[in-house]
């Protein structure tokens, strides 16, 4: 006789994120990842991460709840080639099974970027071609998502909940909670790698033309987009559906 195959909820089946965020308001990082696994099962949960500067410590989370959930990277063409190798480090380290390197769509690129100088001219068109939209595709067959923002990091992130509904799926934010003495006890409990650009000073570490480093007693988000009002690059804040 064949086994009977869990069954996983539908979209309309699945708890609200209201109710998601209520139970899980003071769970731990790993009982949050354990809980969105459950909620809808390993092949409609992702993990987006931009392998920066804190990237290893959710990473580093995941993988000892379930290594083979999947993880998606945006290779924008403008990243620092310590990150790619940071990446390919924190692959073997954390023994990551599912790593989706996500691309923006050359027809895109050669329509809307042809001179490679729209981070210039436009950051946020910059990044919704090269971020945003690409990443919506990448989310499509997925029900819930995982990213690593964190309260203390401020701006739009300051008042963030634990589980959140997106428009089109749930959204958890496990590290919601989380302090920047526990992300340090986690790298250190751990052994985890660095960036390989934290010891130049680049504490928050995006694309090339919008990273710089960031001075003593600065926030370590000061570097990202220097001199412009923009703090964020679009996938927390634009609709992705």
């Amino acid at each position: 006789m064949n086994a009977i195959a869990p069954q996983v909820p539908t979209v309309s089946a699945l708890p609200s994120a209201d109710e998601l965020d209520r139970s899980l308001r003071d769970a731990s990082p790993a009982e949050i990842i354990a809980a969105a696994l459950k909620t809808v099962g390993r092949d409609k949960l992702a993990l987006v991460s931009s392998f920066g500067t804190e990237s290893a410590t959710l990473l580093k989370v995941m993988a000892d709840v379930d290594p083979a959930i999947p993880v998606i990277f945006l290779d924008t063409g403008w990243l620092f080639e310590e990150t790619l190798a940071y990446r390919d480090m924190l692959i073997a380290k954390l023994g990551l099974k599912d790593v989706r390197s996500v691309k923006p769509a050359e027809e895109t690129l050669s329509r809307a970027d042809p001179d490679r100088d729209l981070w210039f001219s436009d950051p946020d068109a910059c990044c919704r071609i090269r971020k945003v939209e690409p990443l919506a595709g990448a989310l499509k067959p997925f029900s819930a998502w995982i990213n690593g923002r964190k309260r203390f990091q401020g701006n739009a992130r300051a008042d963030i909940p634990v589980v959140e509904d997106d428009g089109a799926r749930l959204k958890f934010n496990p590290f919601a909670n989380v302090s920047r003495e526990e992300i340090e006890a986690i790298f250190t409990r751990a052994k985890l790698p660095r960036h390989p650009l934290v010891a130049s000073r680049f504490l928050s570490v995006g694309c090339m033309p919008c990273t710089s480093r960031t001075a003593e007693g600065e926030d370590a988000r000061a570097g990202r987009w220097r001199g412009r009002t923009k703090t964020e690059c679009g996938i927390h804040t634009m609709k992705i559906s």
